[in-house]
């Protein structure tokens, strides 16, 4: 088994949430188990006594630049729990204007700016393959309808 302190994640939208179809921010990060870049909401492991809601802020500012200006919560779950005890908790936010990542050394990422509506087909497509991403995003899609 494989002990794991946490995990926070977040999907930031750039424009009101509640437009037609609205902007969101996506990372695309190099990820060596996959061998190639995928696409993924901004996310991070919990520091020690960190509350997940902060870290999902943190998190927000350290791999975009941008701060969260509201920020809801929408789920959390198990990673895989065949092996391991890790959670993620996945939030929604309304990012501010851009300031400065600090990305730490092994982190290889693009901003990529995208309407929500491409998000889903992405998933669709098989094009968003990682679990915690395409989670929040449907998570995000149900919390949209249900406003």
């Amino acid at each position: 088994m494989l002990r794991h302190p946490g995990a926070s994640a977040v999907v930031p939208f750039l424009s009101d949430r509640n437009d037609a179809d609205p902007m969101l921010l996506l990372i695309r990060q190099y990820r060596y188990a996959t061998e190639g870049d995928i696409y993924e909401i901004p996310a991070g492991r919990l520091d020690p006594g960190e509350e997940p809601e902060a870290c999902a802020i943190r998190e927000l500012r350290e791999e975009t630049g941008y701060s969260a200006r509201n920020i809801d919560y929408l789920t959390t779950f198990f990673t895989t729990p065949g092996f391991t005890d890790e959670k993620i908790h996945i939030y929604i936010a309304d990012a501010t204007e851009p300031g400065t990542t600090a990305l730490e050394a092994d982190e290889v990422l693009q901003l990529t700016p995208m309407a929500f509506s491409k998000a889903l087909d992405l998933i669709k497509s098989g094009q968003i393959v990682d679990g915690k991403s395409i989670i929040g995003l449907l998570f995000t899609a149900q919390f949209l309808r249900s406003q």
